[in-house]
This record gives structure tokens, C-alpha cells and sequence, in this order.
């Protein structure tokens, strides 16, 4: 009867550690998105305006990662389904990144976008190391990503009109910073990944 067990039980374990590879999988995807759009924006090859166009796509991801982990599993529907949105804003990344429009990383715009972006990257990687260390459940991860998908909307917004102005990013920079808090909270709380 025993050895019955055993199988059941390594599957049960091999299980859990390739579903928390398909949420580290996941964040490190939004990590990489943000990089590609940041180093867009450095190097010119996108507007403010392509960079806010595409923050907006990035945060109708962090949303639909938030509904799809809400209930802290992650089926294969929603993984396909993430898995599509992520190919579509990696294919209008590129796409943008090689239009014909140029922008100016040394504007002031940019810049405040460029900074913006790269808090990002930051807090995403904060967060894919809380999912790998098992600091971050589930749950937790789809709160953070909730809170993620607000901030890429407010920069969207910022950016649409292709300038981001003092006051628009003293208002991403407030948001970003309770999403820092909250990421710090999450990760030292006594939850753990099960």
C-alpha cells in the first residue's frame, strides 16, 4: 500500500515545483517585456507616445495575471491565454521598436518615461524573486500584480499625449511607491508558497 503512496507523492511534489516554474515563467516574461520597452525608449527607437501605448498593454497583462492567480492556481486555459496576450505585446514591442518613428531619449520626457519603466523592471524582478524563493504565494503574486497593472495605467495615461509631465510622474512615482511597500509586505508576511 505504501509504495502505492510514493508515486502519488512525487507527482504531487513535481506538480507544485512546475507550477511555480509557469509563475516564475510568467513574471520573468513582464521583467523582459519592461526591459525591451526601456531600452526602446534609451536608445530612440520609441516615442514617449509608443512607450505609453505599449505601458497600456502591459497592464491588461498584470490584470488578466491577477484574475487568472486570484484563486491562486493557474490553469491551462489561462495559461494559454497569457501565454497569447504576452506573444501579442512582445510582437507590438518589436514592431514598434522598428516603425519609422524615432524618439528622443535625452528629452526630458523620455527620461521621467525611462525611470518610470525601469522602476518596473525592478519591481518585477523583486517580485519573480519572491515567487522563486517562496516568499510570494499565489495569491500574493496576484495582488502585486493588480497593483503592477495600476501603475503600467497611469503611465499609459502620462504618456498618451507623448509628454509625461512633472506632476503626471509625481503620481506614477506615488503609486510605484505603495506598490514597493506592498511588495516588501507580501514578501515578509508568514505566508509561503505551498
Amino acid at each position: 500500500m505504501k509504495t502505492k503512496f510514493i508515486p502519488l507523492l512525487l507527482a504531487g511534489l513535481l506538480t507544485g515545483s512546475v507550477f511555480a516554474q509557469t509563475v516564475s515563467s510568467d513574471v520573468q516574461r513582464n521583467v523582459n517585456q519592461q526591459t525591451r520597452i526601456e531600452e526602446g525608449l534609451k536608445t530612440g527607437q520609441l516615442t514617449t507616445k509608443e512607450a505609453g501605448k505599449l505601458e497600456r498593454e502591459q497592464a491588461a497583462v498584470a490584470h488578466e495575471e491577477h484574475k487568472a492567480l486570484k484563486d491562486g492556481k493557474l490553469s491551462q486555459q489561462e495559461k494559454s491565454k497569457l501565454a497569447r496576450m504576452q506573444d501579442k505585446a512582445s510582437a507590438d514591442i518589436y514592431a514598434e521598436k522598428h516603425d519609422a518613428q524615432v524618439g528622443n531619449p535625452n528629452s526630458v520626457s523620455s527620461k521621467r518615461m525611462q525611470a518610470d519603466v525601469q522602476r518596473n523592471v525592478n519591481q518585477q524582478q523583486r517580485v519573480e524573486n519572491g515567487v522563486k524563493s517562496g516568499e510570494l504565494s499565489n495569491h500574493e503574486v496576484a495582488k502585486l500584480e493588480k497593483g503592477q497593472a495600476r501603475v503600467d495605467h497611469k503611465e499609459a495615461v502620462a504618456a498618451k499625449n507623448g509628454h509625461v509631465g512633472a506632476a503626471e510622474q509625481r503620481n506614477i512615482e506615488h503609486a510605484e511607491n505603495h506598490q514597493s511597500k506592498k511588495i516588501h509586505k507580501e514578501k515578509t508576511d508568514d505566508q509561503v508558497r505551498g
